[in-house]
């Protein structure tokens, strides 16, 4: 038998230097639906504790919005569980189509495409487009799902550094004369810091040296830009920008999908020859029809994401007042920076006990040395949710040594 005591010794010894050094990830149980109060159960076998949630992709609060779940119930009533199939045999739905025709409107792009992930829609896309003819210069701290579909492309690659201009046009300076096409690959809001890529800055340049710009926007569609059209909007390059991936599984509902918008010629590629979209299911039609009313919602008012804005920032200001160590941004991504990566996940089981879920960040998820807790606000946070993990962040930093 292959799998030798031997094997898992060794394989038990690499986990007890992760945990020694950290860096292990404790899940937690979650024994509620998701939302701003959630009952969770840690250490496992302990009793449940209801607490307030602090590190959800939940941005507008819509992943048990009662709209929502209406949509989602009505969607398995009407069209079933899941599609037994992958799409070009037998599982399209018009419940598809309507909501790839929202999605490319909503992005203002010609067309879009539905995946099961981001991640998988990241996967699929630079195989797809890219040969050794062309050029990848990706930022140094794109998405890992970006990361590894560019390691799937035989293009050939390189990167620059984070949100910097100066250092991108060296490349294309360089890429030039040696390419056949040249595509820009950036996050529109970077996870892990939470700061904007200058896509402003980074079309303009795209406009000099004749390259494409594709911006996986995540964690900006639905609530960044003026109406919640992501990054693009934000910079006003909207027109700018040739191809968006996104997700469904963040401010837009939270639960699953993934999206690229774009050129029609950009997605019918990707319907006949992207593997990850060929050789998986259909996204299933409760998710469907769920996301199709959460577009709605998010077209027909900009409240959620304004009062997003506001919780953000207020949060920010008194966590700065407070004496903690942030990266300065404007977004509802807020890292709490320690250093060390047993400093920050005490402090995050500290904080549970006071009734503050949020995550402990370490590496390989963030650098070494750069441990942090990515606190996350949401628009169904109100402000006593948000005083109330304030000031258990300061209690738990005075106790911990972080703040004085």
């Amino acid at each position: 038998m292959a799998y030798s005591n031997a094997v898992r010794e060794q394989f038990r010894n690499t986990l007890k230097e992760v945990e020694e050094a950290g860096l292990y990830k404790d899940e937690r149980y979650i024994c509620s639906e998701q939302g701003v109060e959630i009952v969770v159960e840690y250490p496992r076998g302990s009793k449940p504790i209801k607490v307030l949630n602090f590190c959800a992709n939940n941005y507008l609060g819509l992943s048990s919005h009662p709209d929502v779940t209406a949509a989602a119930r009505k969607g398995l009533e009407e069209r079933g569980y899941g599609m037994s199939s992958v799409r070009f045999i037998c599982g399209t739905q018009d419940l598809h189509n309507s909501l790839e025709k929202r999605i490319a409107e909503y992005l203002g792009k010609e067309d879009a495409i539905l995946f099961s992930s981001c991640f998988d829609a990241n996967a699929a896309i630079f195989e797809v487009l890219f040969d050794e003819k062309d050029v990848l210069l990706n930022d140094r701290l794109i998405h890992a799902s970006l990361i590894d579909g560019i390691r799937l492309c035989s293009a050939q690659r390189d990167s620059y550094k984070n949100a910097d201009v100066g250092h991108l046009e060296k490349k294309l300076e360089m890429w030039k004369p040696r390419a056949r096409n040249i595509c820009i690959v950036t996050d529109g809001v970077f996870s892990m810091d939470g700061i904007l890529a200058p896509l402003d800055k980074i079309a303009d340049l795209a406009d000099r040296y004749g390259a494409m710009v594709l911006v996986d926007d995540s964690h900006a569609t639905g609530f960044i830009g003026k109406t919640g059209r992501g990054t693009p909007e934000h910079f006003g390059v909207m027109d700018r920008i040739d191809i968006i991936t996104t997700t469904l599984g963040k401010a837009l509902g939270g639960a699953s999908g993934g999206v690229v918008a774009g050129p029609r010629e950009v997605t019918e590629m990707l319907r006949n020859r992207g593997r990850p979209y060929l050789f998986s299911n259909a996204v299933p039609p409760p998710i469907i029809s769920a996301a199709l009313r959460v577009i709605d919602l998010v077209s027909e008012t900009t409240k959620l994401r304004d009062k997003l804005e506001w919780n953000a920032r207020y949060f920010r200001e008194k966590m700065d007042a407070a004496g903690f160590r942030l990266v300065p941004g404007e977004t509802p991504i807020v890292p709490v920076m320690f250093g060390d990566a047993k400093l920050a996940n005490d402090m995050a089981r500290e904080l549970l006990q006071e009734g503050i879920y949020v995550i402990g960040f370490s590496h390989p998820v963030v650098p070494m040395g750069k441990a942090r807790i990515r606190v996350q606000l949401s628009a169904a946070h109100e402000k006593e949710h948000i005083d109330k993990a304030v000031d258990a962040f300061v209690k738990v930093g005075k106790k911990l040594g972080v703040i004085r």
